[in-house]
């Protein structure tokens, strides 16, 4: 190649630098590097394929005589991939000329190589790489065979070096613009109001829900999140410093909407990245009917309470007389009365329970605290619970040392949590099973555990069983109203103490119950 030669090429490549730079947009950036190989090596046909990093289609562009754009399907992109020459150059990677296409195998024929139409021609194929990774396999055709010659080759191959970048700078630009729009989609049409704000609080942008809630039209004006619901500052810390250092806060508040209208929300809020800019994002849900739902709960609670009690009572005097004018051995009459006692107080424990959930919840303290033996309450709990298991013939083991130190509780409270464990064991525990109860100390603290045969918990069950109305949905577990292990955990929590479930599906599950003890630490047998 002469000066001149050289000197032209420079120019060239440097025309084709300046006008692949100034595009951004994928395929606008495709049918630039087409037409600007096309021009610049005589060709007369082009195709372009961009893949990702799975060598899967992202976009195409085909380019014929007179700069016609052709429809490319992604499933057109994808037979070419599979079937034809830029197929074999992306799987390679190494670049191909073909003097006379109709004598390579490697050319997918058309209908239109056909002798009697456009017949033999000569094509080149390279793929486009961008940091060592393969993005794309440009085509370039002329109608002519054994047209292209070694300086146009090199030429394609200096134009696909350049294009490689500009190529792979728009795929990414447009990756980002569809996650824009994705997440303008998502921000818009989320049925929860949500509200971008800095990191004061002051806010940017709010989607559909949100402007109609709190009637924003638009955020021109100055508004901040203070403006609309009182914050809960210590989730937040002052100034939303919690936030600032990446804190996510949750927390309950009330929402003024339009017409001054007040409703229970609750707020999730964290500090995110949006066009390289920290800002606070706040999801408001409204939980108007949560909250009406817990209210129905605790008047149903309340009514149940009251309405039981009464003629519970009078059952349980009725039995006391009944059990006094009875004759004592009468092996017939006796079984059936002890089953109308056990499960009266059975209905007994269940509604001081429900009474302890109202009080405890409220902040009450315990009041009926004393020194208990915490052997002699897991035998009295057991024999309580013995009936119901010997019903369906299981073993209940106890385990308990000789010398077991005493603690300060509500002894009827506390009995009422391990039997109301014991009944879970027996409950979830198959016929003939084994159920254990025993309790150790651990420094100044005794340890209650109750394990059964069941199929275990679930990992995501595991916090969730101790709240209020919660029941495991599937089949091998039995239904019930979901309140036992939320008045197990707020009697235990009440005494200074914790609960916790350990357990491995298809092995059962071990509830311990860890408590302070009286000091000073009486042994008691």
């Amino acid at each position: 190649m002469n000066l001149d030669q050289t000197k032209s090429s420079l120019e060239l490549l440097l025309t084709i630098s300046r006008e692949l730079a100034t595009t951004l947009e994928l395929r606008e950036a495709l049918s630039k590097v087409i037409l600007l190989s096309m021009q610049n090596v005589s060709a007369e046909r082009g195709s372009l394929i961009a893949i990702n990093a799975n060598q899967e289609p992202i976009e195409s562009v085909i380019i014929t005589e007179g700069s016609r754009i052709v429809p490319t399907t992604k499933e057109q992109a994808t037979t070419i991939l599979e079937k034809g020459l830029a197929g074999r150059v992306m799987k390679t990677q190494q670049p191909v000329w073909i003097a006379d296409t109709s004598h390579d195998e490697r050319w997918l024929q058309r209908p239109d190589d056909a002798v009697e139409k456009s017949g033999a021609k000569s094509a080149m194929c390279l793929s486009l790489k961008a940091r060592d990774q393969l993005i794309g396999v440009l085509t370039i055709v002329h109608p002519q065979p054994n047209y292209f010659n070694e300086e146009q080759f090199a030429l394609l191959q200096t134009i696909g070096d350049l294009a490689g970048m500009t190529i792979h700078n728009a795929a990414l630009f447009d990756s980002l613009q569809a996650s824009n729009q994705r997440y303008q989609e998502l921000f818009e049409d989320s049925i929860d109001p949500i509200f971008i704000t800095d990191l004061h609080g002051k806010i940017y942008e709010v989607n559909r829900q949100g402007r109609e809630c709190v009637g924003i039209l638009n955020t021109q004006n100055v508004y901040n999140m203070r403006d609309f619901h009182t914050i809960n500052w210590q989730e937040v810390g002052e100034d939303f410093i919690h936030l600032v250092a990446g804190k996510t806060a949750n927390y309950e508040s009330e929402m003024e909407c339009l017409a001054q209208k007040l409703i229970p929300v609750e707020i999730h809020v964290r500090k995110v990245m949006i066009n390289n800019q920290e800002v606070l994002q706040w999801i408001v849900r409204d939980i108007s009917e949560r909250k009406a739902l817990d209210s129905l709960r605790e008047d149903l609670m309340a009514m149940i309470y009251h309405d039981l009690r009464s003629p519970l009572a009078n059952i349980v005097s009725s039995l006391d007389i009944l059990n006094v004018l009875l004759p004592p051995d009468d092996g017939q009459i006796k079984p059936v009365f002890q089953i109308a006692v056990r499960s009266t107080e059975r209905m007994q424990r269940l509604i001081n329970s429900l009474l302890d959930i109202k009080r405890l919840e409220s902040g009450q303290p315990i009041t009926n605290l004393k020194s208990i033996s915490p052997k002699a309450l897991i035998i009295e709990s057991v024999e309580t619970v013995e009936p119901i298991s010997t019903s369906k013939h299981q073993t209940i083991v106890q385990v308990l040392p000789a010398r077991i130190p005493r603690i300060e509780a509500d002894e009827s409270m506390l009995k009422r949590v391990v039997v109301n464990i014991l009944e879970n064991a027996i409950k979830f525990s198959p016929m003939e099973g084994k159920i254990e109860i025993g309790c150790q100390r651990e420094g100044k603290q005794l340890l209650i555990w109750i394990k059964d045969s069941g199929p275990g918990i679930p990992d995501e069950a595991r916090d969730r069983i101790f709240n209020k109305f919660t029941r495991l949905q599937a089949k091998q577990f039995p239904k019930g109203i979901g309140l036992g292990l939320a008045f197990c955990k707020l009697a235990v929590n009440a005494h200074g103490g914790k609960i916790w479930v350990e357990s491995t599906s298809g092995h059962g599950s071990q509830f311990n119950i860890l408590l302070p003890l009286k000091q000073p630490a009486i042994l008691n047998t």
